[in-house]
């Protein structure tokens, strides 16, 4: 599947700032489920320095805005070449062991409730595989967590959002993790954009799932709150502990404490396939 991307991030200040400084994530991992046909990062009146691809194999580069700076706008166009692979993350580059990512955040530390779940859905499943526990797991997260906007902020933890029964993609992926290091299972959260059917209308088009670590395969995407694992309709950005080091955009703001507005819009369309 052709998927073709605009996303457009803009930070406005309630006064002008002495300096913005923004590590950015935005450019697609290299991978065999996806091959990136055009892609285009503009920092209109930044600074861009080095750019990188960290030990994860996300590419990570640098943009500094001087001031007086009274808005930053980052705005992404492109396309990408997308296969279906049952969530199998292949031929990705990265330099860090799996057994790196049962390191557990404040976003994603299981509490008691937490790890009584964990514990519950795998009893009789000792003998299971891997990938069934992994499976197992993520269907108890969609059932434990209801997908609904507006429950929960950008802070809520994975222990928060199980107690209150509700939440979002990134509520779903922070759970999954807590319950697949309660297992032993190495887990992470993974950025990205989702083309939404009708089904998943309700879905945003950026979008969050989890990788969790199987022998004899490496890392399989599960996204609990569609119930199902990434296939051609998701395009995967990079990945960290929990949604606030996977972030795509993460910055610093050089002044006293500026009030700030942020607007995000994304769009994610299908189009011709490549022959």
């Amino acid at each position: 599947m052709k998927l073709n991307v605009t996303h457009t991030t803009r930070y406005k200040f309630d006064h002008p700032v002495r300096s913005v400084v923004q590590s950015l994530r935005l450019w697609p991992a290299d991978c065999a489920s996806q091959k990136l046909l055009s892609w285009d990062v503009t920092t209109d009146g930044a600074l861009r320095g080095a750019e990188f691809t960290d030990g994860a194999g996300d590419r990570t580069a640098l943009a500094s805005w001087r001031g007086p700076v009274e808005d930053v706008t980052v705005m992404v166009t492109g396309s990408v070449e997308t296969t279906d692979l049952f969530g199998v993350l292949r031929d990705h580059r990265e330099k860090g062991p799996a057994s790196l990512y049962l390191r557990s955040t404040r976003h994603t530390r299981a509490d008691q409730a937490l790890k009584d779940l964990s514990g519950d859905t795998l009893e009789g499943l000792q003998s299971a595989t891997c990938l069934e526990q992994a499976h197992a797991l993520s269907s108890a997260v969609s059932a434990e967590i209801a997908y609904l906007p507006g429950e929960t902020r950008a802070h809520t933890t994975a222990a928060e959002a199980l107690a209150g029964g509700k939440g979002v993609c990134q509520d779903h992926t922070h759970a999954l993790i807590a319950l697949a290091h309660v297992a032993g299972i190495p887990a992470r959260y993974v950025t990205g954009y989702l083309h939404a059917d009708e089904a998943g209308a309700g879905h945003e088009a950026s979008h969050a799932w989890a990788e969790l670590y199987v022998p004899d395969l490496g890392w399989v995407g599960f996204d609990a709150a569609n119930k199902c694992c990434p296939d051609e309709r998701y395009i995967r950005l990079g990945s960290g502990y929990d949604a606030q080091d996977a972030a795509p955009i993460r910055g610093v703001v050089q002044d006293s404490s500026p009030e700030e507005h942020l607007e995000v819009s994304v769009t994610v369309t299908a189009g011709q396939q490549q022959q």
